[in-house]
């Protein structure tokens, strides 16, 4: 039996009035692939941000289950130190720092040189871009590039669980097939992943398991294979009929 990293049960955040997650459960097991997928305001982020503690004030109900510990109102520096990493929408790289310096700050919990030496070379070694460009400044990268920096940096910190949102956002269709291929190397490391992400075809041909979110609900859950192969998502969000 799969050992369970993270439960959501009931789930519900409201902002004032609104209502953007109205009581959802998922869980993902320890070396499992999960994606979240769903359209625009459906709820994805808001939903990580409430298991990462990063959200503005809200009203969240429900439990969130870390660990085999309720994390919920727990600050997102605290979490990070139980080995919860995120990759957020946008990326969010430091810009005026190098490449090296990025994947440093990645690891700046940890006091082990040689190991961080040995992680920085490993993850040169499946981002060979950043290699190539290790002291170059963040911020002059493509938008490719910093996605596989953002990710290199949250993976520096041996995370016990990726949350990745919106990896695919905004970049070429040949760059996004690059980065669902480290997507799939990262989860084939026995990294678990949980992954937000629009593009439903190229998450479910990755994933184990796969949740659709609309309108706050989580409106189906299933295997990946299978979920590619269900009429109704082939319909909704691989634009087949």
């Amino acid at each position: 039996m799969q050992q369970n990293v993270l439960k959501v049960s009931g789930l519900k955040i409201a902002y004032g009035g609104i209502q953007a997650v109205k009581g959802i459960d998922l869980e993902v097991n320890q070396g499992e692939l999960v994606t979240l997928i769903g359209a625009n305001g459906a709820g994805k982020t808001t939903t990580l941000k409430a298991i990462t503690g990063t959200l503005p004030q809200c009203r969240v109900e429900g439990q969130i289950i870390y660990g085999g510990e309720p994390v919920q109102g727990m600050n997102s520096f605290k979490l990070v130190q139980r080995g919860l990493a995120m990759v957020p929408e946008g990326r969010g790289v430091f810009t005026r720092m190098s490449i090296h310096e990025n994947l440093l700050m990645g690891a700046y919990l940890r006091d082990d040189k040689d190991g961080i030496a040995a992680d920085v070379d490993k993850w040169f070694g499946i981002f060979p871009r950043l290699k190539e460009r290790r002291d170059q400044l963040a911020g002059t990268l493509s938008g490719g590039e910093q996605q596989m920096l953002a990710m290199a940096r949250a993976l520096m910190c041996h995370p016990k669980l990726l949350l990745l949102d919106e990896p695919s956002m905004g970049l070429s269709p040949i760059m996004v097939e690059k980065i669902f291929e480290v997507v799939r190397t990262v989860s084939a490391q026995g990294v678990t992943i949980l992954l937000v992400e629009q593009n439903a075809k190229l998450a479910l041909q990755a994933a184990h398991r796969g949740y659709v979110m609309d309108s706050g609900l989580i409106t189906m859950h299933g295997k990946g294979q299978d979920m590619l192969d269900d009429p109704k998502v082939r319909a909704a969000y691989l634009g087949e009929a």
